[in-house]
């Protein structure tokens, strides 16, 4: 039997961003995308802390700057300084389920070190 699984994990980051006039995504610094080892393209779920909106989006890589921004109709479901979490999903078989990788970071956006 197949399952689905919480693969990966960025913990509480920041918003800094909307950009409405966009086909829709959310853009991720590189630096933070390898270390929740998440891919360009990649389908994600972002779930936002301040207002509880759960999302559906695909990841486009950014600058290594810090900037996390929301694109499209996704820009409706936040704002900036808003405390979001980005989770990637696996699909496999029982035998393959681990637990999640999860990615702190700091305040600014930046994956903090041996966690």
């Amino acid at each position: 039997m197949l399952r689905m699984w919480c693969r990966s994990k960025i913990s509480k980051a920041t918003l800094t961003g909307l950009e409405l006039d966009y086909e829709g995504s959310i853009t991720l610094p590189p630096e933070l995308m390898k270390a929740a080892d998440i891919l360009d393209g990649e389908k994600v779920q972002v779930v936002n802390m301040n207002n509880g909106d759960r999302l559906e989006t695909y990841v486009i890589k950014g600058e290594n700057d810090g900037q996390i921004l929301l694109n499209g109709p996704a820009a409706r479901r936040g704002m900036p300084g808003d405390v979001i979490m980005i989770i990637a999903y696996a699909i496999g078989e029982t035998s393959e389920v681990k637990p999640p990788h999860v990615v702190r970071v700091d305040s600014k956006n930046r994956p903090i070190k041996g966690e």
